[in-house]
C-alpha cells in the first residue's frame, strides 16, 4: 500500500498529490498535521528515505528560524523536535512497504513505480 504524507495548504504537497493520481494507484492519504507521526513510525520512514532528519526539516519556516536555527541536536532529537512540530517536516512524502521518496518535485514520486 502506498502512503502520501500530505499537507493540503501546501502548493508543494498539493502537486505531489495531483502526481501521485496521475498515475491512476490506490493510496491511503495522510494529513499528517492532523494524523501526527509516532517517532518510531517517524524513524522508520527516515530509513526508507535514507535520509537524516535534519535533511528533510523545513528551515524556512518561523518556528524553526525562532527555535531552532544553529543548533546542534542529535538525530534521535531532531526526531522528537519534527513528531512535536509536523510543521517543520518537509512535504509531501510518499511511502510504499519497501522504500519512501520526498514529493519535491513531483517526479521523485516515480522512483517509486
Amino acid at each position: 500500500m502506498i502512503k502520501i504524507y500530505h499537507n493540503p495548504r501546501c502548493a508543494k504537497s498539493r502537486a505531489g498529490l495531483k502526481h501521485l493520481e496521475s498515475k491512476g494507484v490506490d493510496f491511503q492519504l495522510i494529513k499528517y498535521l492532523n494524523e501526527p507521526f509516532t517517532e518510531a513510525t517517524f524513524t522508520q520512514v527516515l530509513k526508507k528515505l535514507g535520509r537524516k532528519p535534519e535533511e528533510m526539516l523545513r528551515k524556512q519556516e518561523k518556528l524553526f528560524k525562532t527555535e531552532y536555527k544553529g543548533k546542534q541536536l542529535s538525530d534521535n532529537e531532531w526526531i522528537t523536535v519534527m513528531v512535536q512540530n509536523p510543521r517543520l517536516i518537509n512535504r509531501p512524502i510518499i511511502e510504499t512497504d519497501e522504500k519512501a521518496v520526498w514529493g519535491n518535485p513531483p517526479e521523485n514520486i516515480d522512483e517509486l513505480f
